[in-house]
């Protein structure tokens, strides 16, 4: 079910971008990332209250809530950065570049998390990065 939930959440992503460049048209894109920020918080406490999980706030441990905030200012940086670009540049140039994440997070994970990282993450992530090479020059 999780494969289900990230394919969803790419083709959202991929909205996200085509929506997001138009949107971003003839405004600032700190200010963009304003706006949609405050639309991803209305509509995710409005999940929270649907779901009836609102209950579990009380029981978030003191270390969850600094790594959920760090995980924040992350995304917020993100989000300012990839407005910051689409607006500058072509979202199907910025795109690519921006999913470089993916090898980031490998990497990553393997770091910090102890994920394993093998011949074959390895062989993805050099072909992620080519991939996006190619794209983008």
């Amino acid at each position: 079910m999780w494969a289900v939930f990230a394919l969803l959440s790419a083709v959202f992503a991929a909205l996200t971008s085509i929506l997001a460049k138009v949107g971003v048209e003839g405004v600032d894109s700190t200010l963009a990332t304003a706006i949609r920020t405050v639309v991803v918080v209305l509509f995710a406490w409005l999940m929270v209250f649907v779901t009836q999980t609102q209950s579990g706030v009380a029981a978030i441990s003191k270390r969850s809530w600094i790594f959920l905030i760090l995980s924040g200012l992350a995304t917020g940086a993100s989000w300012l950065c990839y407005y910051r670009a689409i607006q500058m540049g072509d979202v199907s140039r910025v795109v690519p570049i921006d999913k470089l994440s993916v090898v980031f997070t490998i990497i990553l994970a393997a770091i910090f998390l102890h994920e394993q990282f093998t011949v074959r993450s390895a062989i993805g992530c050099v072909l992620i990065a080519a991939g996006t090479l190619v794209m983008v020059l």
